[in-house]
């Protein structure tokens, strides 16, 4: 369960990471407006993946709910993104999807932490 612990403080860590260097290059390419439709949707979805881990953790209890909240939030933001004149649906979206980066990394060291171990 420490190991578990660790993996999702990493996950975490990570997200927020990626979060704040991809929005610092998507405001130095994109400009202002990009970015913090970036930010939003990254901020989004750190949510989302701590949202996603609380259900993970109570997995085989007494929960047996659908991630319905979660796909709220994700449907929320694309709501206001849309309907927003600040912020724009792309750059939101893949903010969001940030904490894929994240899992990815993790995914890319231990391929090559095992290719490495041979």
């Amino acid at each position: 369960m420490e190991e578990y612990n660790r993996l999702k403080f990493k996950l975490l860590i990570l997200t927020l990471t990626c979060g704040i260097i991809i929005g610092l290059a998507v405001w130095a390419w994109y400009g202002w407006n990009i970015a913090l439709s970036y930010a939003v949707g990254a901020l989004v979805g750190t949510v989302y993946f701590r949202m996603l881990t609380k259900s993970v953790d109570r997995l085989g209890g007494e929960s047996n709910r659908l991630g319905f909240s979660r796909l709220g939030l994700f449907v929320l933001l694309i709501a206001i993104a849309a309907k927003s004149d600040q912020l724009e649906i792309l750059p939101a979206f893949l903010g969001f999807m940030t904490y894929k980066v994240a899992v990815l990394v993790i995914l890319a060291q231990d391929l090559t932490s095992g290719f490495h171990s041979r």
